[in-house]
């Protein structure tokens, strides 16, 4: 069965970096779209990044993250490194992988999703 295991996570003071992994297995990355979320404390998940790795394409949520983290893949491993780490970075990061090829992840759409690993910034 799909897993998708992450980990990178910790904490780190403002300004800091962090390298997110996301090892998933099962599941083709590289055939397909997937992505990196977050959910804040009492808030909503919400989508980061995704990156297409067939099409060749990388997109961010805003310009509050572009710039500052970078989406790559390696064979099935998916990667968020993530620079100039501010305090409301502060979350649990997942990623996710549709469960059917073709789309990408969306915050509400039917996903492989991992447990997350927790980044704390302060």
């Amino acid at each position: 069965h799909v897993q998708l295991v992450e980990s990178g996570g910790g904490s780190v003071q403002s300004g800091g970096s962090l390298r997110l992994s996301c090892v998933a297995s099962e599941y083709t990355v590289a055939d397909g779209c997937v992505g990196w979320f977050r959910q804040a404390p009492g808030k909503d998940r919400y989508w980061v990044a995704a990156i297409y790795p067939s099409g060749g394409s990388t997109t961010y949520a805003d310009d509050f993250v572009k710039g500052r983290f970078d989406i790559s893949q390696e064979k099935n491993i998916l990667y968020l490194l993530m620079n100039n780490l501010r305090d409301e970075d502060t979350a649990m990061y997942y990623c996710a992988a549709p469960r059917r090829y073709g789309i990408c992840p969306a915050a509400n759409g039917e996903n492989y999703w991992g447990q997350g690993t927790q980044v704390t910034v302060s």
